[in-house]
Formats: structure tokens, C-alpha cells, sequence
């Protein structure tokens, strides 16, 4: 009973993290599919690169949303083991959409929604590792991936979580390594761009 109630959990979050806010506003607002340009990627940066930053936030926003939402179907199922189950779930869902080809973001906006519904304390000290590796670099695959680094450690260091959150945690830090692996790649090669925002569209 237990497995089947996660498996619905994760289901549940799957299905509403396959919905990529993303390629949805670039569609409806903008009239072009976000992961036909700038960098490729559905996620919030892409779509602020490309149609301005105030899209991006609604991107950022939507992605928060969804994510919210899919935690606490999950917690209505089966508690908060069900929670994490749906958390991963939606950032699969997020990374690899079954509405949209599979081709979706990079884990990131849904790991720090994750976060915000784990614990404010943990999502306060990722804002505070992201915002300070941007402004040391002005790269935003860099910071995202120093959150992901100290997604693990720092929940080690706050104490207190069950095992199958510290799992999650792991596994956020393996997707967005992975997904951002081209980048690392750019980042070696001291190719990867500074970030800028685009200008905002109507």
C-alpha cells in the first residue's frame, strides 16, 4: 500500500511538472516556443534572455507554483514521504515533460521551490550561495550549480531531515549537474556567456 501510494504521489507530480510554464507563456504571450531560441532550454533564464526579465519572474513564478502544488497533492496522499515523492515526480516532469516532447528545463526553479516547501531556513541559504557566486561571476549556470552542490550539505548542516528528503536532495543535485553539462563544458573552456536579460516583449 505504502509503494503504491508513493508511486501515485510521484504520478501526481509527474504529470503537473510536465506542464512547462515556460513553453506555455512564450506560446500564448509571445507567439514563439522559448526552446526554439536563445540557449534551448525551457526554464526561466532562457525565457529572460530571450523576451525580458519580467518574463522570466513569470516563468520563475509559474515553475514555483507548480511545484507547490504537486507537494502538497503528494502530502495529501501519503504525508510527507508522499511530499518528497511528488517533488520528484514534478522536477522529472520539469526536466522531461510528456507534453511537450520531453524537452523541458533544468531542474532548477523546481529544486528551489523543493526547498521552500522543505524548510525556509534551507531555501534562505541557497538564495544566499546563488546571489553571491552571481555576483562574483555574473553566471547563471555557475550559481545554479553551487546551489545544487550545497542542496545535500546544507540540509546536513540544518539538520533534522528524514532520509528520503536527504535522497531527494541528492538526486536535485545529480539532474542539475547533468542537465547542465554543456555548460560545465563552457565553463572549462571559459566560453560560457555573463548573463543579460533581454529586452521585454509584448
Amino acid at each position: 500500500m505504502a509503494i503504491l501510494r508513493s508511486f501515485l504521489a510521484l504520478l501526481a507530480g509527474y504529470l503537473l511538472g510536465s506542464v512547462s510554464v515556460a513553453v506555455v507563456l512564450t506560446k500564448l504571450l509571445y507567439g514563439g516556443d522559448v526552446r526554439e531560441q536563445g540557449s534551448g532550454n525551457a526554464g526561466a533564464t532562457n525565457v529572460a534572455r530571450v523576451f525580458g526579465f519580467s518574463a522570466g519572474l513569470w516563468t520563475l513564478l509559474g515553475d514555483v507554483i507548480k511545484t507547490l502544488l504537486s507537494m502538497f497533492i503528494g502530502k495529501l496522499i501519503f504525508g510527507d514521504m508522499g511530499a518528497a515523492a511528488a517533488a520528484l515526480g514534478c522536477i522529472l516532469g520539469h526536466c522531461w515533460p510528456v507534453y511537450f516532447g520531453f524537452r523541458g528545463g533544468k531542474a532548477v526553479s523546481v529544486g528551489a521551490a523543493i526547498a521552500i516547501f522543505l524548510d525556509w531556513r534551507l531555501i534562505l541559504l541557497l538564495v544566499v550561495v546563488f546571489f553571491v557566486v552571481f555576483f562574483l561571476f555574473r553566471r547563471v549556470s555557475l550559481s545554479s550549480i553551487a546551489c545544487a552542490v550545497s542542496y545535500p550539505f546544507g540540509m546536513l548542516i540544518l539538520g533534522g531531515f528524514p532520509w528520503y528528503e536527504m535522497l531527494l536532495a541528492c538526486i536535485i543535485l545529480v539532474l542539475v549537474t547533468f542537465k547542465h553539462r554543456e555548460n560545465i563544458k563552457r565553463l572549462i573552456q571559459g566560453t560560457e556567456p555573463k548573463f543579460q536579460a533581454g529586452k521585454s516583449k509584448k
